[in-house]
């Protein structure tokens, strides 16, 4: 009789706590690992990791805001009812990491050290941030424009409601306060959790100079934050070390494991994406270095920078060009500046 109470309470707890429609589409990886993608929600701009132990969960990546965090954590509970007592940033940047706030004081967040000495910064004021950030009022009055000047009704709804996702987007940029972990490691850090073993490792810099690749070996997963995305090799470099990178996922593909899931995109178990994202990075780098010894700008680099030769292993190379901000870092690299700015 007891256990039919409880098998009920489960039932009717999970109904209450199921939306309409969740924030986030759930791939189990797992028993236990779940992949929370984005389903086109408000400012759900990057993938999440949720980790289910016996008593407590664990989030890889905190997400671009409070308000996509707090979706987030909303969207878990219709998994399981256990709390969320630890927090996991792969890296500093926006979004993945100005979501915190909303986790604490309930969990603590953990990161390597660089992501607490980022986040202690101005990061709000960063190049990388504001050339995401700076363009939202624009794209807000262009919308506006759109939608006064449309007289068709059905496009007009569909502009109202482009209108809606960016003014809310706006409005929940107004509330992040950065929150750093509160607990950092160097190297290498374990975290045992019942059963469950769960490594943080920093295997070298990448995307960022404090990238963590989050480990579960029993279950064979690696989460590895931007490092790896899904839209290769269109992702943001802007405060990367591309000359490091490949090196970085070198030490990646020594470990044991079956299943990746980037910080965007959906998982995969293709290590090959992995070695032919190794050979753009390397050819990039040499085509850069050889275009700034011609002398050129950094956004003259960029526009003339000819990677066709990958677009067999990444079709959505169209032709000359990367981005301008991804150049600007590499000079910054090679001059020697090594810190964001």
């Amino acid at each position: 009789m007891l256990c039919a109470i409880l098998a009920l309470e489960a039932v009717v707890w999970i109904k209450a706590q199921t939306p309409a429609r969740l924030a986030h589409r759930f791939e189990r990886i797992a028993d236990g690992v779940y992949a929370a993608l984005p389903n086109g929600s408000v400012n759900v701009v990057s993938n999440s990791t949720i980790i289910i132990n016996d008593d407590d969960v664990i989030v890889v990546d905190a997400h671009a805001t409070p308000a996509a965090a707090r979706a987030l954590i909303d969207d878990v509970r219709t998994l399981t009812p256990k709390p969320i007592r630890y927090v996991i940033d792969t890296h500093y940047h926006w979004d993945h990491a100005h979501g915190n706030q909303a986790f604490v004081p309930g969990a603590q967040v953990i990161g390597h050290e660089y992501v607490r000495q980022m986040l202690l910064t101005n990061t709000l004021e960063s190049r990388s941030y504001r050339s995401f950030i700076d363009p939202v009022p624009g794209q807000i009055d262009g919308i506006r424009k759109q939608l006064a000047a449309e007289t068709d009704p059905a496009k007009k709804k569909e502009i109202e409601q482009r209108l809606n996702v960016q003014v809310a987007y706006s409005d929940a940029l107004r509330e992040i306060t950065p929150t750093p972990p509160t607990v950092t490691y160097e190297t290498r850090m374990s975290m045992f959790r019942g059963a469950r073993e769960i490594r943080l490792l920093f295997l070298g810099r990448g995307h960022t100079a404090g990238d963590t690749v989050v480990f579960l070996p029993k279950e064979r997963i690696v989460a590895m934050g931007d490092l790896v995305v899904g839209s290769l090799p269109f992702m943001y470099m802007g405060d990367g070390f591309v000359n490091e990178w490949p090196d970085t996922m070198d030490k990646v593909l020594q470990l044991d494991f079956d299943t990746i899931i980037p910080g965007h995109g959906d998982p995969f178990k293709d290590k090959d994406r992995l070695r032919k994202y190794q050979s753009y990075l390397r050819d990039l780098w040499k085509v850069a270095g050889d275009l700034k010894r011609q002398g050129l700008s950094s956004d003259d680099a960029a526009k003339k920078i000819d990677l066709t030769s990958h677009q067999a292993d990444f079709p959505n190379i169209q032709g000359p060009g990367v981005d301008p901000r991804a150049m600007l870092r590499i000079y910054d690299v090679m001059d020697g500046r090594l810190t964001p700015r």
